[in-house]
């Protein structure tokens, strides 16, 4: 009964470090080459082109736009030494006729981000099969 016991143990707190994470991104990941195309004078739609949907419009202040990304490492990116990315917050401000008047957090971006492809470019040029 004790070898029952003694094994169960063991094998329990073998498997107990054996946890899977997964990457857990939230947001929209930007870079500071992204964020730099967005200039003061553009409209609502050209921003959207160039950024995507923002990550949070407040119905209370609809003529500001944040986008906001953080990201933990699951185990296989922590294996591969990617780091975690906390407080990238880009904010776009319009006046009342949709056009850009100021652009906050250029600083907080990154010039790449960890774990993502450069560009577009990388996912768009596969081989041919």
């Amino acid at each position: 009964m004790q070898k029952i016991m003694l094994t169960t143990l063991l094998v329990s707190s073998l498997l107990a470090g054996c946890v899977y994470k997964i990457d857990i991104p939230q947001g929209t990941p930007l870079t500071k080459a992204q964020a730099s195309q967005v200039q003061v004078g553009m409209t609502y739609q050209q921003v959207r082109f160039l950024l995507g949907s923002p990550t949070i419009t407040d119905p209370l202040h609809p003529q500001r736009w944040d986008y906001v990304y953080n990201y933990i490492p699951g185990t296989y990116a922590k294996k591969a030494k990617i780091p975690a990315a906390h407080g990238q917050h880009l904010s776009i401000y319009f006046d009342s006729q949709g056009v850009v008047t100021k652009i906050d957090g250029l600083d907080t971006l990154p010039n790449a981000q960890p774990g993502l492809p450069p560009s577009k470019d990388a996912i768009l040029s596969a081989p041919p099969l």
